[in-house]
């Protein structure tokens, strides 16, 4: 599953603020912002919805064992 780092990470590269990101996957910014802040145990439909929607826009997330460096998160379309 999805980090917390991966998306504020992901959020950075497509220059978008919680609000954004809120309405592209449709979870509320207070969740987004007690996630990115570790304050909640998500359920996994609404990391799905949040991956999903940064998947759309072009994010492409890197799991442990995929590169040397552990997980991350790559822009793979221009912005």
């Amino acid at each position: 599953m999805i980090t917390a780092p991966q998306i504020r990470a992901a959020r950075a590269l497509l220059a978008w603020k919680q609000v954004d990101l809120a309405k592209a996957s449709g979870v509320s910014e207070m969740s987004i912002k007690n996630i990115e802040r570790g304050d909640t145990d998500p359920r996994v439909s609404t990391l799905a919805a949040i991956r999903s929607a940064l998947e759309g826009a072009g994010i492409q997330f890197i799991d442990d064992g995929d590169v040397a460096g552990g997980k991350g998160v790559v822009l793979t379309k221009n912005v």
